[in-house]
């Protein structure tokens, strides 16, 4: 199974968009998936018809054992979605109480990678949501994953929590034996105004080297999918949305070979 994060410490930037629509397209392809949910807003769990404030068991289950999981309870919180290849370990409004009650407990920074462990052959990729804050869920989803996908919606303000994003990671990395490969994504793209041009040039030239080169566009056909509760390219598969997060999918993929390869 590859592990796939997709964050950023700002909200709004598409983090949601981007994990489903990767998923969906990855799932299209005949791949098997788990979505995971860790923002405590659950928007990805929503996204797929199910209630954060309602649902009786979520990843917040996890978290509730001392930073061990029990055998097989990753597998009992699965929840179906709207792709028969998609499944989704949701979120929960109780997420939101962990950081205050994780002081004092060992070993919560891993959680999520032994939670992964025990779905490694049922799934070929997982796909993290995470939070828009630094704590122990982001630190989570990093620690699990084996790529960073960083959405970075194309006006001043998020390239502002985009350096607070590559910190975060020089950071993180320090702790793992290997550096966490990490690809910045301009999202909510708009050629029509300023600000988006202005922040594509600003991004092209102070991250060359980890910059995807194109960008996601604004387009009201993923707004749509999200209202339907399925993926992009459920609802329409040659949205100009859809081909470019194609694009971008083929992208990662070729970065991943890769690094197999070195």
């Amino acid at each position: 199974m590859r592990v796939w994060a997709v964050a950023n410490q700002k909200g709004g930037v598409g983090k949601t968009t981007t994990s489903i629509a990767l998923a969906g397209l990855l799932a299209d392809a005949g791949k098997r998936v788990v979505v995971v949910d860790l923002d405590p807003h659950g928007s990805m769990t929503s996204y797929f018809g199910h209630d954060p404030d309602t649902l009786e068991h979520s990843c917040f289950d996890l978290f509730l054992h001392q930073g061990g999981v029990p055998d097989g309870l990753s597998r009992e919180l699965l929840l179906q979605t709207s792709h028969e290849r998609i499944s989704l370990l949701p979120s929960s409004t109780a997420l939101a109480t962990l950081e205050r009650q994780s002081p004092g407990q060992n070993g919560l920074g891993l959680v999520i990678a032994k939670s992964l462990a025990q779905l490694w052959q049922q799934f070929d990729h997982a796909i993290i949501d995470s939070p828009p804050l630094l704590g122990v869920l982001m630190v989570n989803a990093l620690a699990a994953s084996q790529q960073l996908v960083i959405p970075v919606q194309t006006e001043f303000l998020a390239v502002k929590g985009l350096e607070r994003m590559v910190s975060t990671l020089a950071m993180v990395n320090r702790s793992r034996k290997q550096a966490l490969p990490y690809t910045i994504v301009p999202t909510l793209f708009d050629r029509r105004t300023q600000a988006s041009l202005n922040t594509l040039k600003v991004l092209r030239n102070n991250y060359p080297e980890n910059l995807w080169q194109a960008y996601i566009p604004v387009d009201t056909r993923l707004r749509d999918a999200s209202r339907a509760g399925v993926t992009p390219s459920q609802y329409d598969a040659n949205s100009r949305g859809v081909i470019a997060y194609r694009a971008l999918l083929k992208h990662l993929l070729s970065q991943q070979l890769a690094a197999q390869v070195a």
